[in-house]
């Protein structure tokens, strides 16, 4: 089921939390190519498993997640190939942003055997033979750890979302009420 966001006291005996560090796997909605994306480019993710805490789903399979491209070359003469890091930031949870981190480096293959193949035949112009952009493939998954810990309030039945809740600098920490599954 999908959790709900609500912003109660915690002192309630049924609430845990989703510790820190806790694994999820998400992958790319589209195909990221450094040939088409730039350095601080955001992109879209979403949470390929269930993320659970005992048997309540806390992060559903589905949630969006987003990642930014934090360095990026272009492909280069002589088969030199495109270079590209990117951060796993973030996942929306009912509404709610939930930091993560994640750090992932993805080259281009090579083309150097072209280019020692083309300067042994013609010469000069293996400067014209470059490398290939770095690609983060769409499906492709990719793992990123919670950032903190988040407050779980675990119930039996479904709870209602607050309709207003509190401004972020006076609220709670936002807790996650699931029902059983």
């Amino acid at each position: 089921m999908v959790p709900v966001v609500a912003v109660p006291k915690l002192t309630t005996a049924n609430t845990n939390a989703l510790p820190a560090n806790t694994e999820l796997w998400l992958s790319p909605n589209t195909e990221v190519n450094s040939k088409r994306i730039k350095q601080g480019e955001k992109f879209d993710m979403t949470v390929a498993r269930d993320v659970m805490l005992g048997d309540y789903v806390v992060i559903p399979r589905g949630a969006r997640g987003r990642g930014q491209i934090t360095y990026r070359t272009g492909k280069g003469a002589f088969g030199k190939s495109a270079k590209m890091e990117f951060e796993i930031n973030e996942v929306e949870v009912n509404g709610q942003f939930i930091p993560l981190r994640g750090h992932y480096r993805i080259e281009g293959a090579g083309n150097t055997g072209a280019t020692v193949g083309t300067a042994v035949a013609v010469g000069v112009f293996s400067a014209f033979v470059t490398g290939r952009s770095a690609i983060v493939a769409q499906g492709t998954e990719y793992k990123a750890f919670t950032v903190n810990p988040l407050p779980v309030k675990l119930a039996d039945a479904p709870a209602e979302p607050l309709a207003n809740p509190a401004p972020a600098e006076t609220a709670a920490p936002a807790t996650t009420e699931l029902p059983k599954t």
